[in-house]
């Protein structure tokens, strides 16, 4: 059984054996969704060169990957795990992190988008951007797009 909460989103619900309702949770948002709670989480947390990269036709595992940077290795970590929050209360039951115990890279597997966290000098080493197809803007047909 679905509700809608104050936002119009739907909410699975099911019952006990007795009948009465058992807690609620958010039905999982949808990829765009999804990518729009990352960018929001994102730039709340003052990540710095945020690039989404759309993956469409290009890979099955995300429909989107998100790079960016902290400004360290405490700053990288507190981005991930403020994103966990984030993600778990939007609906998303399971939640893949690498990475946390040093900061250099964080890796967060929310199922449709893929999140990389860097500090910059491991960022330019690594180089994930241009693996992807190099830096571009969306009508470019690059396929990503540079956060301001």
């Amino acid at each position: 059984m679905f509700l809608l909460d104050e936002g119009y989103r739907a909410i699975a619900t099911s019952f006990t054996t007795d009948g009465t309702a058992a807690a609620a949770r958010p039905e999982p948002p949808s990829p765009t969704e999804l990518k729009a709670l990352v960018e929001r989480s994102l730039d709340d947390d003052q990540a710095e060169d945020v690039v989404i990269i759309d993956l469409g036709g290009k890979t099955s595992f995300a429909d989107y990957m998100a790079v960016a940077s902290g400004r360290s290795n405490r700053h990288v970590g507190a981005m991930a795990d403020n994103l966990c929050q984030r993600l778990k209360r939007a609906g998303i039951a399971e939640i893949g992190i690498e990475g946390m115990p040093h900061g250099d890279w964080v890796l967060v597997d929310a199922g449709d988008v893929v999140i990389h966290l860097f500090r910059p000098e491991v960022r330019s080493f690594y180089n994930l951007e241009k693996m992807w197809g190099g830096i571009g803007d969306d009508d470019s047909g690059s396929g990503l797009r540079l956060q301001a």
